[in-house]
């Protein structure tokens, strides 16, 4: 139907080029005679001045003696043949059939144009893709091929396990006989779950690649419309474009905006949408089969998503696509460094040591910003210096270097900060301390940053306990300098973190004896899922902020203590930090013992093993005042 409608509209404005075409030869053919009365046509004849004519209907176009054309209209009883002739002029007819031809064209003209502008806003309305006022119910799908930039699995790095679950659909897309000759059916769905930033949509689109099949993509917002019922057909027209092309992969992109559970919440569901979800559970596994098409989908929400979407026969696959590790990093990293010229110090493997809890998304992040600095400094290629950089940037924010501290902010804040890296380099359970400055970055005017050797995948108690130490050994640090009375608000943020993980370990995690094997935490937050009526009492709410004021103030007292044993070092590293304003591990552990941060003046490699950086170098440039946000510790790494 849509192909006859373009045809139809492309003769119609075929016929309206070439009426106007006819139109315009003839009048200006007409303006290059000049107009005369019939008179004097017939004295000019009678004189002798008429040596060529063309009679054309009613109009007579004549050649004078001085060469010039002029033009009549003759009577209709007029014998002007004959006159003509018995002159001796030379005569001429044309035939009146293109003057019959114009004259049915200008009584079609308007009746041509109200035809080809209506066959225009037809068109118009019903839209390519859905965008039209009449094609709400299309499908805004895109399809995408090998032109549109081919992706493979060796461009996915660091989700092997996902690979591994997905190469069948890969396999049975490439030869379908291999698994039908034995009675298997391939999944129709596999729904990929992961935190954002992992790699969902390019491991969908690898898949594609691979498998060489038409890869369509549409994101689970484009189904949703203010009208009921455009959703559902928005959903139809997605599965016969799929039907068409099949074999073929249709991946949906945040699919909880679709998926979500039917009838949850106060005053029910949208009907746009839940219309929308119960057509998709029909397409994809109703009384018509889909043959040769795959669903992908994609969710960082698989707790929200509808239990009959979730059932074998429609996503019979959910494929888990978490953080990547260590070894997942260091293959991410060197994907994304392809296209980067790297220095010959330039460690992979070193950069992914120090990148705990990165998605592929940040880590991506990390090499363009080490790029960009690189080219920011003139260098042609990309050094460690520059990674090293861009990670601290990326962790800790940007350097707020046109800001100025006084004297006694900045000794505050290295006392402060070397308060934290004691006590972290003390207790034995606590992550390594990778760096401490006192250069202001993001929100914070100093930081303490520590990395884990190996990833973490849970907390202990113990643990939990010298990490709420290591967190408020800030303020300890600030009273046993200054006294009680002169604290700042530096600590704000480390009271802040503290309190969160301390009512994780109490209404979390069971790490209280007294508040006992109960989570608290759905309740304390009104979670509107809660369909049991679980309130918590007033007795219980004063227990739970007991112990969580207990965790804290056992943890203060254990930073005290330690910062009073080893007050010598604490009073060198804080010295350090004001000479030289940023230290690295072993540079840490050396000032603390009263060294020089580097072995020699002449050497400043760094120790192998550790995450090179920059060598501390005496303070320039004064900093900036402080700020009401306080010291913000990053968040430990679950």
């Amino acid at each position: 139907m849509g192909n006859a409608r373009n045809f139809a509209f492309w003769i119609v404005l075929f016929l309206l080029i070439l009426a106007l075409f006819n139109l315009f030869s003839n009048g200006q053919a007409g303006m290059a005679a000049s107009q005369v009365s019939y008179s004097e046509f017939v004295t000019s004849v009678d004189g002798g001045e008429v040596k060529t004519a063309t009679i054309d209907g009613e109009k007579i176009i004549y050649q004078g003696a001085d060469g010039t054309m002029y033009q009549t209209i003759m009577p209709r009883d007029a014998e002007v043949s004959n006159m003509l002739i018995e002159q001796g002029v030379e005569l001429k007819a044309e035939p009146q059939q293109q003057s019959g031809f114009m004259s049915l064209m200008t009584l079609l003209l308007p009746v041509i144009l109200l035809i080809g502008f209506w066959f225009f806003m037809m068109n118009r309305m019903q839209g390519r893709g859905g965008g039209g006022a009449m094609g709400f119910g299309k499908s805004k799908a895109k399809m995408l091929t090998e032109r549109e930039g081919r992706v493979t699995f060796d461009d996915v790095a660091g989700i092997d396990e996902a690979k591994e679950e997905l190469e069948e659909i890969v396999e049975f897309l490439r030869n379908p006989q291999k698994f039908s000759r034995l009675g298997g059916q391939i999944p129709k769905g596999a729904l990929l779950v992961g935190p954002p930033g992992t790699g969902k949509t390019l491991l969908a689109r690898a898949i594609a690649g691979e498998a060489g099949v038409p890869f369509f993509t549409i994101s689970g917002s484009d189904f949703v419309e203010m009208f009921v019922g455009v959703g559902a057909s928005r959903v139809r027209d997605m599965f016969e474009q799929a039907k068409k092309n099949a074999p073929c992969i249709v991946f949906i992109d945040e699919i909880d905006a679709v998926g979500r559970s039917r009838g949850a919440g106060y005053g029910g569901g949208n009907d746009e949408r839940e219309q929308t979800l119960n057509q998709l559970l029909v397409e994809m596994d109703g009384f018509e089969a889909n043959e040769g098409v795959i669903i992908l989908a994609a969710t960082n929400r698989r707790d929200v998503l509808d239990p009959a979407l979730l059932r074998p026969g429609r996503f019979d696959r959910q494929v888990t696509v978490p953080n990547p590790d260590i070894k997942g990093r260091e293959k991410i990293l060197g994907v994304h460094a392809r296209k980067v010229p790297l220095g010959p110090d330039a460690d992979m493997r070193i950069i992914a040591r120090g990148t705990p809890g990165m998605s592929g998304a940040d880590l991506a992040n990390l090499v363009n910003e080490a790029a960009l600095m690189a080219a920011r400094v003139g260098r042609r290629f990309v050094t460690m210096e520059d990674f090293e950089n861009a990670k601290d940037k990326v962790m800790m924010g940007a350097e707020r270097r046109s800001m100025v501290l006084t004297d006694d902010q900045k000794e505050k804040t290295a006392y402060h900060e070397a308060g934290h890296a004691v006590v972290g380099l003390t207790l034995p359970q606590c992550d390594p301390v990778y760096k401490a400055t006192i250069i202001p970055r993001g929100g914070a005017l100093g930081m303490v940053v520590s990395l884990p050797e190996i990833d973490r995948l849970n907390w202990h108690k113990s643990e939990c306990e010298e990490k709420l130490a290591m967190t408020m050994a800030g303020k300890a640090a600030e009273i046993i300098k200054y006294g009680e009375g002169n604290v700042s608000n530096g600590p704000a943020g480390d009271i802040q973190q503290a309190s969160g993980l301390a009512r994780a370990m109490v209404m979390r995690w069971g790490m209280s004896d007294k508040v006992g094997n109960i989570d608290y935490a759905e309740a304390a937050e009104g979670y509107s899922g809660n369909t049991a009526g679980f309130s918590v009492s007033a007795h219980t709410k004063e227990l739970i902020e007991e112990e969580v004021k207990r965790f804290i103030q056992e943890a203060y007292e254990t930073a005290f203590k330690i910062l009073t044993e080893k007050k010598d070092e604490w009073e060198n590293l804080a010295q350090g930090l004001l000479e030289y304003e940023t230290l690295t591990g072993e540079e840490i552990q050396r000032v603390m013992k009263g060294d020089p941060p580097s072995k020699s003046e002449d050497d400043d490699t760094p120790d192998e093993g550790n995450a090179p950086s920059v060598t501390a170098i005496p303070k320039t440039k004064p900093r900036a005042k402080p700020s009401d946000d306080g010291d913000l510790e990053p968040e430990p790494t679950a």
